[in-house]
């Protein structure tokens, strides 16, 4: 009995620990993700800046050089050359500034996203250990959501809309939102209620859990 009772301890101490060293490394994953993104903020601000003060210099340079040539009044110099000359070299370098702005702009969106990931799998874990769900549904032109207010959702205790998308548009699920065909609803509540739920924005019945079983 008491080298079972050890057993056991000794089982859940190492289910603890492998819980710990996961929680461990994700939260270094995220620190390091984060520590990224601001290096690569502080480095787009410097290629920003830098591009600022070419610019600057460039039109210092010719509104002197252009100054000079109506004073002085030559007959022919090579002023106008020299600023062709000059214009040349700050638009390659502001063109090769902006590319490298462009590439690092590109991780910083791909770390973003990459954190995104990470979130929504988090919150899709919480919502599951809970037994609910987030579902994304397009109103289809022959359901019963098509151009009715969100009022005439069904009564629902555990489920709610978060939000609709419409367009490029983020829409407040206000009660006399009328909903469109092609709107796509996002719904957050328990599994079972969003089950209930599905057919009156899609106009079909969803597959639930029980229905695969029963078949």
């Amino acid at each position: 009995m008491t080298f079972e009772l050890l057993g056991r301890v000794h089982k859940e101490l190492s289910i603890t620990g492998h819980a710990c060293y996961e929680t461990i490394l994700a939260i270094s994953e995220l620190v390091n993700r984060k520590i990224q993104i601001i290096r690569l903020h502080w480095q787009a601000s410097t290629l920003l800046k830098r591009i600022d003060e070419i610019t600057g210099t460039l039109g210092q340079q010719i509104v002197t050089r252009v100054s000079d040539r109506l004073l002085d009044k030559p007959s022919l110099d090579s002023s106008v050359d020299t600023i062709d000359e000059t214009l040349s070299e700050a638009i390659a370098q502001v063109q090769q500034l902006k590319a490298f702005l462009v590439r690092v702009d590109t991780q910083i969106r791909e770390l973003k996203l990459e954190a995104i990931h990470q979130d929504l799998l988090a919150f899709q874990r919480d919502l599951t250990l809970r037994s609910g769900g987030i579902e994304r549904l397009i109103v289809a032109r022959d359901a019963a959501a098509a151009h009715e207010p969100l009022s005439a959702l069904p009564y629902s205790a555990s489920a709610h809309v978060a939000t609709v998308l419409r367009g490029p548009f983020l829409l407040a699920p206000t009660k006399d939102l009328l909903l469109r065909p092609g709107d796509i609803v996002i719904l957050i509540g328990t599994q079972a209620e969003l089950d209930k739920l599905t057919a009156w924005f899609t106009g079909r019945r969803s597959l639930t859990p029980s229905l695969t079983r029963s078949a």
